[in-house]
């Protein structure tokens, strides 16, 4: 395993967040994370880098292995003139080489003189996806890195991940609220509600009673995209 947590329980003040959460994800495979709104999806994610202790449990990581995360969303002054070239940059400059091969492999290799407050919202979800390679991650971190995205954008952002990951032998570990894409480009799927509902491939997963039961009123929503891309395919 690149990483895994063992009974891990996690609180946020007085509130249980996470309840004995037992996952894993090994080298190469993508892992995709789903759940209502307040399931701990990010929480589970921010214990995995360390940027939230757990109240007991464990969480492991292989020794050395390097993690790359792509937040769900980050919070730029608006006024404040700045480069995609420049941010990339901080707070640490990496070597020209480095910064141009992780631009390359996110899509963005010539975005680098543009301002950042210019981007759209699918190219600065591929600068983030960027910094996060410059770790050379053994694992990448993904937070929800397609909301706000439309269906195209979300669509060519998941192709730029799986790209990634066959360049790299990256493993992946996604949250995602777009089931559609999720049972079409994930190996396993970890359903959350406080606790680890259900757990294995997606179509094992899709026809659990504790994901019908949890997602039941986006069944409907999640059968219409799921059409929608198999006929779109079809016909390229």
């Amino acid at each position: 395993m690149l990483i895994e947590t063992r009974d891990l329980f996690i609180h946020l003040g007085q509130r249980l967040v996470l309840e004995d959460i037992n996952m894993g994800v090994e080298k190469g495979e993508i892992v995709t994370i789903i759940g209502p709104n307040g399931s701990g999806k990010s929480t589970l994610l921010r214990a995995l880098i360390g940027a939230v202790k757990p109240t007991s449990g464990q969480v492991l990581r292989s020794p050395g292995v390097a993690i790359g995360y792509v937040p769900q969303r980050l919070h730029i002054d608006e006024t404040l003139p700045m480069s995609v070239r420049r941010f990339m940059s901080l707070p640490h400059r990496p070597a020209q080489e480095e910064l141009n091969a992780a631009m390359s492999a996110a899509g963005v290799s010539g975005l680098g003189q543009q301002q950042v407050m210019s981007l759209s919202g699918g190219q600065f979800q591929r600068v983030l996806l960027a910094r996060a390679l410059l770790e050379k991650p053994d694992l990448l971190l993904l937070d929800e890195a397609t909301q706000g995205l439309d269906h195209r954008g979300s669509a060519g952002f998941y192709q730029q991940i799986e790209s990634v990951r066959q360049e790299l032998g990256c493993a992946v570990i996604m949250v995602s609220h777009e089931l559609h894409v999720v049972m079409r480009r994930s190996d396993r799927v970890i359903c959350l509600n406080g606790h680890v509902c259900c757990q294995g491939l997606p179509e094992v997963v899709s026809v659990s009673p504790e994901y019908q039961s949890l997602f039941a009123l986006d069944q409907d929503e999640e059968t219409v995209y799921m059409h929608r891309d198999h006929h779109a395919y079809s016909h390229k």
